[in-house]
């Protein structure tokens, strides 16, 4: 049976025009979203956003979580804070395959500042296709939980 994938997003102001333009992109391409803010330009705390992305994908009410800022460092160091969590801040499409096939990453962190929008849907399309090797990786994985 098929179900359709919820993604958790958020975004402070620096990530705002592209968490706007990735929740167009993710719709047309058949995913279910929760959008945990901001919901303007001005500018905003990243741990306001990135604390209910975490929540959504740790307590599982969402699949995987989607967050945006200028650097992706603030929202992926907050991410990670939540036991479960494995934010991985991308910005290319290998490092997203990367982040799912060794990591079993479940948070995308994207640096608005640094890549082109082109970049960011292609970095979300492969972390959100790509499966997790497990095998050694598994094993690895295993041992980052505290």
């Amino acid at each position: 049976m098929f179900r359709i994938m919820t993604i958790a997003i958020g975004s402070d102001h620096a990530g705002f025009e592209y968490k706007e333009a990735l929740k167009k992109w993710l719709e047309t391409n058949g995913y279910s979203l929760k959008d945990f803010g901001t919901h303007s330009a001005e500018a905003a705390d990243y741990a306001d956003f990135a604390h209910p992305v975490a929540e959504a994908v740790e307590n599982k009410t969402c699949d995987f979580g989607l967050l945006v800022c200028g650097s992706a460092n603030g929202v992926a160091i907050t991410a990670n804070k939540h036991q479960g969590i494995r934010a991985a801040i991308c910005w290319a499409e290998e490092l997203a395959a990367l982040a799912r096939q060794h990591n079993d990453a479940n948070v995308v962190c994207i640096p608005a500042r640094f890549v082109s929008m082109d970049t960011a849907e292609k970095i979300t399309g492969t972390f959100l296709t790509t499966a997790f090797e497990g095998g050694r990786h598994a094993r690895r994985v295993g041992k980052i939980s505290c």
